[in-house]
């Protein structure tokens, strides 16, 4: 078994291969793939497991998230879509846990004519994209999923977009990292080590010196606050708050919703995820608002609201849970990946509203640039070096 260590002030840990600065989704899952490829890996992290996933709703949506002017990064949602299937089944077997992925397909549908004119654009970018989704009448959308408000004008209805749920597979790879050896160091990074131009480890904040042969800087949204990081690397990432609820739905209630509804309402972007075991998830809010987070009456309000005038029967539900994460938002929307332009330090961190659907792609994609040094051609163009001030100098006006 791995150690848990509490770090104390100025104590030197051993140096392992890598240290990973961050025990999120991204975090663990790129520490349990090094592992996996023979690297002595460690987590620095106070309560490893925790992070935006907790809050997340676990939608697996390449096609019905897409946004226009984000076709690259469509090519990496559907590369770590199709690995999901095998990746579930891999964690499955090793830790007997049942990760809640469900292949109900998703349904997205529009409520007034405008909304509807959205949809149709939408509708037409997936198909241009090469992606599989059918256009629907009110009518059929309500035949598929009766608990539709009757205002429903159409809707997309894509199989191919999944969902899981993000607690147990968080949970999960706790586990999978604990089976591969890696060391679990429950404390906060304070600052990154730089010596002869190469990271060589952190500092915690009690004070110990955590030693590796390279850093991965996978905190979410606070990956862009750590002390001793060069300007020149910092990676540009920022706090977008969303709220999120849970209700319950009662067996005598079932069936509620077959799969995944969500919607455009009001201009905000609403969704109802349901799990198997009866919960329901509501979400979500996007906010610039720092650092805070705080559930707020008018969040909860206006994601009732709209999923009200989507699913009326939603208000009937109990309320269990209200929630409040932060997601890490990059300036175009998409990760940076891999090796940074100072020596040893690497990034898993942007993945902004994306980062359970791109869970499979980054461990594979880090524990390969880890190893060789270099990304895999489907995470190239997701390079940290795509912001530095010589390629954005090097793009046109």
């Amino acid at each position: 078994m791995p150690s848990d260590t509490h770090a104390h002030s100025g104590t030197r840990s051993p140096a392992s291969d890598v240290l990973v600065v961050g025990g999120g989704i991204i975090g663990l899952v790129t520490a349990w793939r090094a592992a996996q490829r023979g690297l002595t890996a460690a987590v620095l992290d106070p309560a490893p497991g925790g992070g935006a996933a907790q809050v997340a709703a676990g939608m697996l949506a390449a096609v019905t998230e897409l946004h226009h002017g984000e076709q690259t990064l469509l090519g990496l949602n559907l590369v770590s879509a199709g690995r999901y299937p095998a990746f579930v089944a891999e964690l499955t077997d090793l830790t007997g846990r049942d990760l809640g992925y469900r292949r109900c397909g998703t349904l997205a549908v529009a409520l007034d004519a405008d909304d509807r004119a959205q949809l149709r654009e939408l509708h037409a970018l997936q198909r241009r994209s090469g992606l599989e989704s059918e256009w629907l009448s009110g009518r059929d959308c309500r035949r598929l999923e009766p608990m539709l408000a009757p205002g429903v004008r159409g809707g997309l209805r894509v199989d191919g977009d999944h969902q899981i749920d993000p607690r147990r597979l968080t949970a999960a790879l706790v586990t999978a990292c604990e089976r591969a050896g890696v060391v679990f160091h429950r404390d906060r990074a304070e600052r990154l080590t730089v010596a002869r131009d190469r990271a060589t480890g952190v500092v915690t904040r009690a004070g110990a010196e955590l030693a590796a042969g390279q850093v991965v800087l996978a905190a979410g949204s606070l990956s862009g606050r750590l002390a001793g990081v060069p300007d020149a690397v910092r990676p540009p990432v920022r706090p977008v708050k969303g709220q999120v609820l849970r209700l319950t739905v009662p067996r005598s209630y079932a069936p509620f919703l077959s799969r995944t509804v969500r919607a455009v309402v009001r201009g905000g972007s609403v969704y109802l995820v349901p799990r198997e075991n009866g919960e329901l998830v509501v979400g979500a809010t996007s906010e610039e608002q720092g650092w805070d987070t705080t559930v707020t009456a008018g969040g909860v309000y206006e994601l009732l609201r709209d999923a009200h005038e989507l699913i009326p029967g939603v208000t009937e539900l109990p309320l269990t849970e209200t929630r409040a994460g932060l997601r890490p938002g990059s300036p175009d929307n998409a990760p940076l990946l891999g090796p940074t332009d100072l020596p040893g330090l690497l990034l898993a961190t942007g993945h902004y509203r994306n980062g359970v659907l791109l869970t499979p792609v980054t461990g594979d994609a880090l524990a390969h640039a880890l190893v060789t040094g270099e990304l895999p051609g489907e995470a190239r163009p997701f390079t940290p070096r795509r912001f530095t001030a010589a390629a954005l100098t090097e793009q046109p006006a």
